[in-house]
């Protein structure tokens, strides 16, 4: 969901037989050079991992765009945090690991061929994942919004915003046994909630019509939890809406863009929880990465339907401004090293 510090080092020449590797290298608002870059060698508890792929999170688009606190040209490889692939190297000291080994790990310059990380971020892939697509990050990013969301069996839970993780969020809230009520602008978006569990939904059009049609679905009790899987103020606000007094309400969308406002006279009124859902705590990061990885394994997690679009990792540009634009079809978009070849 958010951008995480690398380990990266600064990189030596020709430690493990392949002399270079590339990056892409986000130069300018907008625009993307592919850059070649030798290998670093691991150091002490360090791993060189052979990049497969790496996921494209939203919340890149902000630096993509260019604001003013954007630094240009960006590192090679950064705002990549969503990769996965498989060990080449291993640095001194380093067990329980083993070359070849297919891993995902927290890491910040995913978008390159290579990354040299932390051994201890590294976390194994089952063989039931063989093949796929992983982004391991992400998904831990759904499992520990839907621990602090705190949902139960019998809840009417409303998500607003079904992207990746709003879709995923359903899907979990589902199983659990609560009734989801999925709210979204586009309709495939809303099919797409229908498959992974959602009882009904609500075209994401207008604000008071949005309230009348939950109120009458939930014979005006409004919803148990109420999850915010935007980023904007306009779902910001209509989630304090739509939470009934005592009930939950849960941030999840990623506010990068701006300060935001909110009705506190009703949020305090009505006695809510509120929950800001971004966990910053490598630990509780790992954790939840594992149950993501663990759930998709298990088919709990459909990744087919959650990740639908692949680019080589030298159109990183077309593979952002599909983040943005969201073409037919879009839920998450992925880019490969190997297809950059």
């Amino acid at each position: 969901m958010k951008d995480h510090s690398s380990t990266a080092t600064a990189a030596l020449p020709d430690p493990v037989g392949a002399p270079v590797g590339h990056a892409a290298q986000v130069v300018a608002p907008g625009q993307v050079e592919m850059v070649e870059l030798p290998l670093p060698r691991p150091g002490a508890g360090q791993i060189l991992v052979r990049i497969e792929g790496c996921g494209v999170c939203a919340s890149n688009l902000e630096p993509w765009s260019g604001p003013d606190w954007q630094d240009f040209p960006m590192e090679p490889g950064v705002m990549g945090h969503e990769a996965w692939g498989v060990i080449e190297a291993l640095g001194e000291g380093v067990s329980g690991l083993h070359v070849g080994q297919r891993i995902a790990w927290l890491g910040n310059h995913g978008y390159a061929s290579h990354e040299l990380i932390a051994a201890e971020t590294a976390l194994s892939l089952p063989a039931a994942l063989d093949g796929q697509p992983v982004p391991a990050e992400p998904l831990g990013c759904a499992m520990n919004i839907f621990h602090r969301a705190q949902i139960s069996a019998g809840q009417t839970v409303a998500i607003i915003g079904i992207g990746f993780i709003g879709a995923a969020l359903t899907a979990l809230a589902a199983q659990a046994g609560a009734r989801v009520i999925a709210i979204s602008r586009r309709q495939e978006s809303l099919d797409l909630a229908r498959r992974m569990g959602a009882a009904d939904t609500i075209p994401m059009e207008d604000h008071w019509e949005i309230m009348r049609e939950l109120g009458r679905l939930t014979e005006d009790r409004l919803a148990d939890v109420v999850i915010e899987a935007v980023g904007l103020q306009w779902p910001l606000d209509l989630a304090g809406e739509l939470v009934r007094e005592g009930g939950r309400l849960v941030i999840a969308g990623y506010h990068q863009n701006g300060p935001r406002q909110v009705n506190m006279q009703m949020w305090n009124w009505k006695g809510i929880d509120i929950a800001s859902a971004h966990e910053r705590d490598p630990d509780v990061q790992r954790r939840g990465m594992e149950e993501g990885i663990a759930a998709a394994a298990e088919g709990r997690l459909d990744l087919g339907a959650l990740i639908t679009h692949r680019y080589p990792l030298s159109r990183l540009g077309d593979a952002l401004d599909a983040t943005r634009d969201k073409p037919q079809g879009f839920v998450k978009s992925w880019v490969s090293p190997e297809d950059a070849k």
